[in-house]
């Protein structure tokens, strides 16, 4: 978690600075991405809010995407994790949406990705997304790699 606290408080900084804003719109990694940037004091000038799109229907009831929003796409790949990326910024009227969709482990999900594969994109001035592979089946390492990864990537495109 530290690792994860060190990137949210250096991306705290960098939003300040620029007077940006974020939201989140996370699966596999938990909730992981959002305590992390909580855990930085001063978090509400920057953070809009957030929400664990870990199924279906908590994409259609938090993200307000239907069936149709998603035709042709299958989560856990870097399409989706754009979609929800650019849902979440505009949903809240952020500067930046972050993403992140995934399977955690220890198996795999229904989709055909091993645990410790994710999607994780950014949306805002820079839309960009990449697919990251662990090779573990560590819930909770993978968890907080994916939250990493998603932070990272914010991390790189608001250098």
């Amino acid at each position: 978690m530290q690792t994860l606290l060190q990137q949210a408080h250096t991306l705290g900084e960098r939003l300040k600075a620029a007077g940006s804003t974020l939201a989140v719109a996370e699966s596999s990694s938990g909730g992981l991405i959002s305590a992390a940037l909580l855990a930085v004091p001063g978090a509400s000038a920057y953070y809009l809010g957030g929400a664990v799109v870990y199924t279906a229907r908590a994409r259609m009831r938090l993200m307000g995407l239907t069936r149709e929003d998603v035709a042709g796409m299958r989560s856990a790949s870097e399409p989706y994790a754009l979609l929800l990326a650019r849902t979440v910024r505009e949903q809240f009227g952020a500067t930046w949406g972050i993403s992140e969709t995934g399977a955690a482990g220890p198996t795999g999900n229904p989709y055909g990705d091993s645990a410790g594969h994710t999607c994780v994109a950014v949306s805002g001035p820079v839309d960009m997304a990449f697919t990251l592979e662990t090779g573990e089946a560590d819930r909770e390492d993978n968890m907080r790699a994916f939250a990493a990864a998603a932070l990272d990537l914010l991390l790189q495109v608001t250098a």
